[in-house]
């Protein structure tokens, strides 16, 4: 990569705020995937695998920001409110989750908080596929979804890792 390069701010941000107000100006509930590590601020009882879906719909959130560097909101889980902070460049996947349409992005390389910035600064967003060697899809199916900032689900799977009733993302042309 190129010095010119790092100077590039990343499209992730800028492509969530659009997915996010799509999904709301179409009746959507937005959904992110994010990969957990200690620089996610998330209600840590409802991580699997290492990752988490939140809705991020303004029926689920308050205070909702969707910044360049950090998606910050409050929401309710199991009755108590949270705040939660995800930095963007471990936001893996956002989607509508009536019909699974969206994008999934990569996920971040193990890094510390300092390094999260040049970190988002060379991620670029991939479509979403589902491909037997690389499946970026494969949180977005979680049965870890608190649902509309309740309770998680506790829906029987109709396949691994699959709550049923949930949709999957789908490739966009």
């Amino acid at each position: 990569m190129s010095p010119v390069d790092t100077d590039i701010p990343s499209t992730r941000p800028y492509l969530i705020r659009a997915l996010h107000e799509w999904c709301s100006d179409n009746g959507f509930s937005p959904y992110i995937a994010v990969q957990v590590d200690a620089s996610v601020q998330v209600p840590m009882e409802f991580v699997k695998n290492g990752e988490i879906v939140l809705n991020v719909g303004v029926d689920a959130t308050s205070s909702l920001r969707l910044g360049n560097d950090f998606i910050e909101f409050k929401a309710r889980f199991g009755g108590v409110a949270r705040e939660i902070v995800v930095p963007i460049s471990h936001v893996i996947a956002i989607y509508a989750r009536e019909n699974g349409q969206g994008m999934a992005f990569p996920a971040p390389a193990p890094a510390t908080r300092s390094a999260l910035k040049a970190d988002a600064a060379s991620d670029s967003p991939e479509p979403a596929v589902d491909a037997a060697s690389r499946n970026p899809l494969r949180s977005v199916t979680n049965e870890n979804v608190p649902g509309d900032g309740d309770e998680p689900p506790e829906s029987p799977t109709d396949g691994p890792g699959r709550a049923a009733g949930r949709p999957q993302l789908k490739r966009v042309k």
